[in-house]
């Protein structure tokens, strides 16, 4: 498979006459805009290149987004306002000349002219290929893969989990290393773009960018943007063309530590905060691929959701953002009491009448749970006293109390957990009472590094010293960045921790700083 060469950012792309477009309510395909009879294109309209998500037993969804100037500065991604028809192709072989579905849609100026195309039809446990055309330009061929059939006993499942990739403080070869991983399926725990305002420099990759795009989005122009520039990186598009994703948010989709309405900005009028989620929301849709069941409506949208794979495993998805409870003790670092209120809640009532019942009834041997931000005790201060991130778990032990009570039912068969966001890997025990290291393990949970965030990092910081000094059930931590890769077997829960030595510049290779395992009805790590 040809892989993405790099993009150039030239001054035609940056310095595109700043428009505005509203939300639009535009259902899949469906468009006032006139249709874009004659389409040309002096540029790629396939610049961001094409990827697949979600798979089911019976299909994926594809998308593409054209944009043959991914950062005019009107977001449109130098598309005008009419609807154009693309068609598209799966084939059995990377050559199509066994072509087994085909069709056509609209890629409609409301949701800037992406395409979400559900295709069923196929057959379980197979890898497929497929492709995009537009009036003569073709799109680059993308791999995907079916989830096997819901009673297909696997002898293997692989797959790989990455997240938080700041554009700015780093480059993205890890996505290089993983486009050519031979796994199943990639999950993004969340913080795919970031909202920080962007240096003059254009941070460690020292590429000039236009204000607009350098300045913190508000509305859906800023964050169509900010996503074209985390999405406009040959790295990035070569894993998107290689493996189906899963992706689910954290915050820095939309704003640092949000949480239900309310931003990190103090004072923020909700309902101004409603209508930046709701743009957020939408680029977010716009740009990634996700199911029509997942597109927001405003600034709400179900992004909870399972994923089966056989009788070896059922993935989880969780939506940590949407649904708390503010965090305790103004977000600072604390061990105060307000983290035990017994009403605190980090899913809301029904994600997590969902998970729970989700579990309960799951037939799989492995319980998987991907998530955003650390499940198990993470106490900053090693010695005497304590002090917890209250944007964690920690800061609501009362959900948390819940989330374990779940994981130790007898129905529930290996419950492992997968994070991000803490810009650094970890493994740890999920302890029934974190106090006394004698308590029964009940799950373990793996955290993944950033990709970028953070930039180069190191293997044990002081950070990292401190959280093994003062939390016995942490096994291993690393400042790396990186991600990791999972393989299951009707056994054991292998996790590989993937490390780059630095990405303020590019070209790092990667290794395996360390490998855990845990095993089928004895949950607890073990070094492999």
């Amino acid at each position: 498979m040809t892989l993405p060469s790099g993009p150039a950012f030239g001054r035609r792309e940056l310095l595109v006459g700043a428009g505005a477009l509203g939300l639009g309510a535009a259902a899949a395909g469906f468009s006032p805009a006139k249709a874009w009879a004659a389409p040309t294109f002096t540029d790629d309209p396939f610049s961001l290149g094409v990827a697949s998500g979600d798979p089911w037993p019976d299909g994926v969804v594809l998308w593409t987004r054209l944009a043959p100037q991914p950062l005019a500065l009107d977001g449109l991604g130098g598309m005008p306002p009419n609807k154009v028809e693309v068609g598209w192709e799966v084939a059995a072989d990377e050559r199509f000349k066994k072509i087994v579905r085909r069709g056509r849609t609209f890629a409609v100026p409301e949701l800037a002219h992406s395409v979400h195309v559900e295709v069923r039809g196929l057959q379980p446990g197979r890898d497929y290929f497929y492709r995009f055309r537009v009036r003569g330009a073709v799109s680059p061929v993308g791999r995907t893969k079916t989830a096997p059939s819901p009673r297909a006993a696997l002898r293997e499942l692989t797959f790989a989990y990455a997240s938080c990739q700041a554009w700015f403080e780093g480059y993205y070869t890890a996505y290089r290393h993983l486009a050519d991983e031979d796994v199943d399926l990639i999950f993004h725990l969340g913080d795919y773009i970031y909202e920080n305002p962007i240096d003059e420099a254009g941070g460690v990759r020292k590429v000039q960018l236009a204000p607009e795009i350098r300045a913190e989005p508000y509305d859906l122009t800023q964050y169509r943007l900010r996503h074209a520039l985390h999405h406009y990186d040959p790295d990035v598009i070569a894993a998107h063309q290689a493996h189906p994703w899963a992706l689910i948010w954290d915050d820095h989709e939309i704003d640092d530590n949000w949480v239900g309405d309310y931003g990190k900005d103090p004072g923020t009028d909700p309902a101004v905060f409603r209508q930046r989620k709701a743009a957020a929301f939408q680029a977010y849709y716009e740009n990634l691929p996700l199911r029509l069941a997942n597109k927001p409506s405003g600034p709400s949208g179900r992004l909870y959701r399972s994923l089966g794979y056989g009788r070896m495993a059922r993935f989880h998805l969780l939506d940590t953002r949407q649904y708390r409870a503010d965090q305790a003790c103004g977000d600072k670092t604390s061990d105060c009491a307000d983290r035990l209120l017994p009403g605190r809640t980090v899913l809301g009532d029904a994600q997590e009448k969902w998970l729970f019942d989700g579990l309960k009834r799951s037939p799989a041997r492995w319980n998987i749970v991907p998530q955003q931000v650390p499940v198990t005790q993470v106490d900053t201060v090693p010695g005497d006293g304590r002090a917890f991130v209250m944007d964690f778990w920690d800061g609501y032990k009362p959900a948390r109390d819940r989330l374990f009570q779940a994981l130790a039912d007898p129905q529930v068969r290996n419950p492992v957990v997968l994070t991000g966001d803490m810009h650094r890997h970890m493994a740890a025990d999920l302890k029934a009472d974190f106090d006394d290291p004698r308590s029964r393990t009940i799950g373990v949970e793996f955290v993944g590094t950033s990709i970028s965030t953070k930039m180069d990092g190191m293997d044990l910081d002081p950070g990292g010293q401190a959280l093994l000094d003062a939390n016995e059930h942490i096994k291993f931590t690393s400042y790396q960045r990186g991600y990791v890769r999972c393989t299951l077997t009707k056994d054991t829960c292998r996790a590989d921790f993937r490390v780059l030595p630095y990405v303020t510049r590019p070209g790092a290779p990667v290794s395996t700083r360390a490998s855990f395992i845990t095993e089928n009805n004895n949950p607890g790590l073990q070094q492999a």
